[in-house]
């Protein structure tokens, strides 16, 4: 069970939405020795669905990001310096956290692969390792990629971390430090003074005196009663767990990105034959079955697919685990929304697709509000 405050104690922070997102902050704020209260209906549950957590593949794409100023890139470069010292700081406490370097991002077009030689040009001066690589090179990998790609940038610093084995170092950590977790539904936000109240489905009142919403999709609802307008919409990702049908030696140097569907090599997972696919942009709540057949083939259709011999490897394996979530991306707005809508009160939310990456950096941020506030 988790720690409970006593309860004549008041968490000075009240965060609604137990995500890697919230969850990050959850622990960094417990770690500077801020009292937190977190309220999340999914707590201590694996595979909460409705999250965006659920989605995602833990792809770090941050060095090879396409543009090379504003908040987008600053954030992903922060998180890039944080994930090795959270890291480091967890698996010192005993955690095992799966990761895997290198990520291989291929061209699709002439055009693609110029835009990308540009990028490392750019970027290496900075001290960044980037490499163009050409078809010739791809033609060297095990198993063969798709033949339509006619090269592809490879960054060495980026590349995976599992969620799942974070999330639960994160849960376990959080509850060590004292946090006070409630397995609920906020349902309605109101302020009293200087103090932040959150009712919840069960009938609970929830006190504190700062208020942090990373609550996903329900983020946005959240906010309007206090006449805050922030849409957010839920982008659906499907993804695969695939176990080939014969012996592979992976030669790939990590993460193989083709039209926007991330491969993730998993030979470490059961049999040694086994790798990540995912994973699906389907617009709404409601899994499609178009889009999981072309995630199926690497995002191709099953008929451009089985024209692809190469692929047989991808095409003959076994879906042994099929897993869907709801990534939150924001309306009208630039993905993620950190901002304070007023005093005591955080937003840190709408992700999108770079809730793992992003997590440290949002962290952070809202850690610095709290902190300048007191």
């Amino acid at each position: 069970m988790p720690h409970q405050l006593p309860a004549a104690s008041q968490p000075s922070v009240l965060v609604v939405g137990g995500g890697l997102v919230g969850l990050s902050l959850a622990w960094q704020l417990l770690k500077r020795g801020h009292p937190v209260a977190l309220v999340d209906p999914q707590l201590e549950q694996s595979d909460p669905a409705h999250c965006g957590s659920a989605a995602a593949l833990g792809v770090l794409m941050a060095q090879v990001f396409h543009r090379s100023s504003g908040r987008g890139w600053r954030l992903r470069q922060r998180s890039h310096a944080l994930w090795p010292q959270w890291l480091a700081q967890l698996e010192a406490l005993g955690h095992r956290l799966p990761r895997r370097q290198g990520l291989l991002l291929l061209a699709a077009t002439a055009e693609e692969l110029e835009r990308q030689r540009r990028l490392m040009e750019q970027r290496q001066p900075l001290g960044f390792r980037l490499e163009l690589w050409r078809r010739e090179r791809l033609d060297t990998l095990e198993p063969a990629v798709p033949a339509a790609s006619l090269g592809g940038l490879f960054s060495p610093e980026d590349g995976q971390l599992d969620p799942g084995p974070v999330l639960e170092a994160l849960w376990h950590e959080c509850r060590q430090l004292g946090l006070e977790a409630h397995r609920d539904t906020a349902t309605r936000l109101e302020r009293s003074g200087s103090t932040w109240l959150a009712h919840t489905g069960s009938g609970q009142c929830h006190r504190a005196a700062w208020l942090v919403i990373s609550a996903g999709v329900h983020s946005g609802t959240l906010l309007q009663n206090l006449g805050h307008q922030l849409p957010m919409e839920p982008v659906l990702g499907q993804a695969l767990e695939l176990e080939l049908a014969a012996a592979q030696t992976w030669s790939w140097p990590g993460v193989t990105v083709w039209k926007g569907v991330n491969v993730v090599p998993r030979p470490d997972l059961t049999g040694g034959r086994r790798c990540w696919l995912g994973a699906t942009l389907e617009p709404g709540d409601q899994a499609c079955a178009t889009a999981l057949a072309e995630l199926r083939g690497w995002g191709a259709s099953p008929a451009e697919a089985a024209a692809a011999p190469e692929l047989d490897w991808l095409t003959n394996a076994q879906v042994v685990r099929h897993w869907q979530g709801l990534r939150c991306r924001p309306v009208g707005r630039p993905a993620p929304i950190l901002e304070q809508l007023e005093p005591g009160l955080l937003v840190v939310s709408g992700h999108y697709r770079n809730g793992v990456l992003l997590a440290p950096a949002s962290a952070e941020w809202a850690c610095a509000q709290i902190q300048a506030g007191h």
